[in-house]
């Protein structure tokens, strides 16, 4: 992921710091470096509220306190992906082309589709690996933000 293809930041979690790449927020999932390690990270807003994930609002931040001893937080050793039952469109756009067909094996980033949005293809790929159930969308169709474009079927275990 390069600079250029999100935003660079340095967080801080209990007095630890890391180096955290986001990279296009409009894909799903989205994937996030942190210390140069990749995950894909699949965004849920829980509250309904819209939210300014640009980052082009101000924020008020807390006031800055002593550091106290940090507490251990866990970092995955492998990327965490994604249980999610269905593919979303990400925005508003035209269905170009699919990909896929139900019963399909696929792998995680394959491409599903693609979705034409303000005159720009982008590439809708799979955030886990499993098979098609089914293929909610046909070629040449418009769809609205968060409609269902592919269902995967049920894993066992």
């Amino acid at each position: 992921m390069s600079a250029t293809s999100g935003r660079r930041m340095k967080v801080t979690v209990n007095g630890r710091a890391y180096v955290v790449e986001v990279g296009d927020m409009s894909a799903s999932p989205i994937t996030v470096s942190v210390n140069g390690h990749p995950y894909l990270v699949d965004i849920e807003n829980l509250l309904g509220i819209q939210t300014d994930m640009a980052g082009e609002r101000p924020v008020d931040l807390p006031a800055k306190r002593p550091p106290s001893a940090p507490a251990k937080v866990p970092i995955p050793s492998v990327p965490v992906r994604s249980q999610a039952s269905v593919v979303r469109a990400p925005m508003p756009g035209n269905i170009l082309d699919i990909t896929v067909k139900p019963g399909d094996q696929i792998s995680v980033r394959q491409q599903l589709c693609s979705l034409e949005a303000m005159k720009m293809k982008n590439a809708i790929r799979s955030p886990r690996d499993g098979v098609i159930a089914s293929v909610e969308v046909s070629e040449g169709q418009a769809v609205a933000h968060g409609d269902v474009l592919f269902r995967f079927a049920e894993t066992e275990g």
